[in-house]
């Protein structure tokens, strides 16, 4: 099993954590890279589980807005069957 393999089922059984908290790890990981102190393997390993961190938060941002964009259209639903509601009692007076 890769290393990546091992590094993602590690951080699927973690407990999910809030997108807050893992743009802080992000920019800590990139902090550490560019400060330049590291050795190879471990600025490798630091830039890969960076890597893993902000594919996370992409999938995070996309569900959020997923959900922004259904309720948006049930919002949206709901005014129209308000405004016809209207129309239709302003049609009968």
């Amino acid at each position: 099993m890769r290393a990546s393999q091992r590094a993602l089922r590690a951080m699927a059984a973690k407990k999910k954590e809030s997108f807050e908290q893992g743009l802080k790890k992000l920019e800590k990981l990139v902090d550490a890279l560019e400060e330049g102190e590291l050795g190879l393997e471990e600025g490798v390993d630091r830039y890969q589980k960076g890597v893993e961190i902000l594919k996370e938060l992409h999938a995070s941002l996309a569900k959020a807005e997923t959900k922004v964009e259904e309720m948006t259209a049930v919002l949206r639903e709901g005014i129209s069957d308000l405004e016809e509601d209207s129309g239709d009692e302003d049609a009968k007076d």
